[in-house]
């Protein structure tokens, strides 16, 4: 009893003092950032951490129905033409960067041109951008030119003006395309590709501006060791921002959020601190023993110890820590390289390999040892929760079916060599698949899936192992046989799935190099029509496409479980944001106690 109210003593005396300490949330990534550019970051770590860097004209709705768009630096949603081909975006005034050398100590005012320069910045090849195809599919007008002009002279004109992305006066931006886009503006609601740079930063800093993010958002960077550890703090010059929800009724927790945040301010916390762990046993240990505040993607290994039959386990109820599982809107999937001699190719008998690895891959087991159970076979690459979504689709992709994947090896000459248990190519020479991974635990789990997979068709297979940035450079470079990735979405809209396979987009989002004229030809029908029953006739015929030439095998869409403390308010996992940290909370007097204790 006298231990007890010591500790409520100390805790007592410690609250004046964390008072005065910045309200912090402490969280660990599961993988490295890239760097702080969105010209050229598209990792999800790296857009968690520029989202909340950088502001795009538009962004997603906190806490209303998924998929809800609201201005951010605009004033009002965009002004869309008729023919979905004009978008026309005034942005409010009084709005200014953080205070940076560049600016040679004069406040910087954010104003239409600086999305014209940031825009216009996917398009130099100087940064080899990864999301070109944000504005390349919508044919904006004078890009592709302006970026012609640049390879052939080895000059890119930010000065020279273009038709199709125009500051008609100092706070008013118009984007004209070629072709018809409906659903454009979602792309402007992603500050991790549609935040807008300062011209003078980029001079600045130039080679190295992707450690030197400087934006108009809620938080800036503070300090960054690399792979390690990043910190944030509350932007001083960020613009007054009031936080008016608009929750589905129905959603109940959703409204009681939305009540708590509504007429405040944002952001709420000051500071944020990352740091990046990526062996899950350490860094799900790190959160039990109170260092963060915050479980992003509980680890898939630990779901059994968490969350017996789906309940909280005893000491994390004790605790009160909360537990939130939702479907991410995503999906798990194997890439081949369609330009590797080996995996890739058109022909009949390529095309044959990767249907049988697809038929042969144990998707129930990966399902059950890699992902826990937090997962469900996925059937198309129109993930859930975005336009054209069919749950009761069945197709190639969620079968395993060992007998049809061996007889399709043998009728397309894959042969078990005499006196060896693996099979050959067609032409005699041996056949081995060659499977990129990390040296993580995590990691190791998935590889080993796969190679069990290729053993029950008599595949043989080896490893290629780096680091997660280091296998990302490399296959957007075309140099990998075999990876497993992750991708979501991050607009309700399908098209970012398909222009994963969009001839035009290969070397960024298109890492599998897929070539197909039908396809691309049906991407830009698909693009260019409003959503309904037409398009998505269009849509399940690159699904089709996709399926018989198997560019790459579709395993899982997941549930993502987040847990976080009881002193984290506000905290849930919104579809199509990253960006989340202005709407936190930090409880000190719940806090006190626990960093008491520690």
């Amino acid at each position: 009893m006298f231990r007890f109210l010591l500790c409520s003593l100390l805790a007592l005396l410690a609250l004046p003092a964390l008072a005065n300490e910045p309200k912090t949330l402490r969280y660990g990534f599961e993988v490295a950032e890239t760097g702080f550019d969105p010209a050229q970051v598209n990792d999800i770590y790296s857009r968690i951490v520029t989202c909340e860097i950088f502001d795009a004209p538009l962004r997603y709705a906190y806490l209303a129905p998924a998929g809800t768009v609201e201005p951010a630096t605009a004033t009002a949603l965009p002004e869309i033409s008729p023919d979905f081909k004009t978008l026309t975006v005034h942005i409010k005034p009084g709005i200014y960067f953080t205070d940076d050398p560049a600016f040679n100590g004069k406040r910087r005012e954010l104003v239409a041109e600086d999305y014209v320069y940031s825009y216009k910045r996917y398009f130099d090849p100087r940064w080899n951008s990864p999301n070109i195809e944000t504005f390349e599919p919508a044919e904006v007008l004078g890009l592709k030119e302006l970026r012609e002009e640049a390879i052939k002279t080895g000059h890119f004109d930010y000065d020279k003006p273009i038709e199709g992305l125009r500051a008609l006066d100092r706070y008013t931006l118009q984007i004209r395309m070629a072709v018809a886009q409906p659903r454009f503006y979602y792309n402007l609601a992603d500050a991790s590709v549609a935040g807008a740079v300062a011209r003078e930063v980029v001079e600045k800093y130039g080679d190295a501006i992707m450690e030197h993010p400087v934006g108009t958002g809620s938080f800036k960077l503070e300090s960054w060791v690399r792979s390690s550890r990043m910190v944030l703090v509350r932007n001083p010059e960020y613009r007054e921002d009031i936080y008016h929800g608009h929750p589905d009724p129905s959603d109940t927790l959703s409204v009681r959020m939305a009540n708590e945040l509504e007429g405040r301010r944002l952001p709420i916390i000051d500071r944020v601190e990352i740091s990046v762990i990526e062996e899950n046993q350490p860094r799900w240990l790190s959160f039990l023993n109170g260092e963060y505040d915050l479980l992003y993607l509980m680890p898939y290994d630990l779901a059994n110890l968490a969350l017996p039959n789906g309940r909280p386990a005893p000491n994390l109820a004790k605790r009160h820590i909360q537990v939130e599982r939702v479907p991410r809107i995503d999906v798990a999937y194997i890439l081949y390289n369609m330009d590797d001699p080996v995996i890739g190719g058109y022909t009949p008998e390529k095309v044959a390999l990767r249907r049988a690895i697809n038929l042969g891959y144990d998707t129930n087991e990966i399902i059950r040892t890699y992902f826990k159970m937090q997962a469900f076979p996925a059937q198309s690459m129109i993930l859930p929760m975005t336009s054209g979504y069919d749950p009761s689709l069945r197709s190639e992709n969620g079968i395993t079916d060992l007998p049809q994947a061996n007889a399709l090896l043998d009728e397309f000459g894959y042969r078990i060599a005499p006196g060896s248990p693996w099979r050959s190519n067609p032409d005699g020479s041996p056949l081995v698949i060659t499977f990129t991974s990390q040296p993580d635990q995590h990691s190791r789990i998935r590889e080993e899936i796969f190679k069990k997979s290729l053993a029950s068709l008599h595949i043989q297979s080896d490893s290629r192992i780096a680091k997660w940035p280091e296998n990302l450079k490399a296959a957007r470079a075309g140099k990998f046989m075999v990876w497993q990735l992750g991708s979501s979405a991050s607009t309700p809209d399908t098209n970012s799935s398909f222009l994963q396979a969009y001839g035009p987009a290969t070397g960024a989002d298109n890492i599998v190099r897929f070539k197909s004229a039908d396809f691309d030809r049906l991407y830009r029908q698909q693009d260019a029509l409003a959503d309904g029953p037409e398009r998505l006739v269009v849509l399940r015929q690159m699904q089709r496409i996709l399926t018989a030439y198997a560019p790459m095998k579709l395993i899982a869409h997941t549930y993502q479980i987040d847990m976080t403390y009881p002193w984290v308010k506000n905290y849930r996992h919104w579809p199509f944001m990253n960006d989340n940290w202005r709407y936190l909370d930090i409880d000190q007097a719940l806090q006190a106690p626990a960093l008491q204790g520690r």
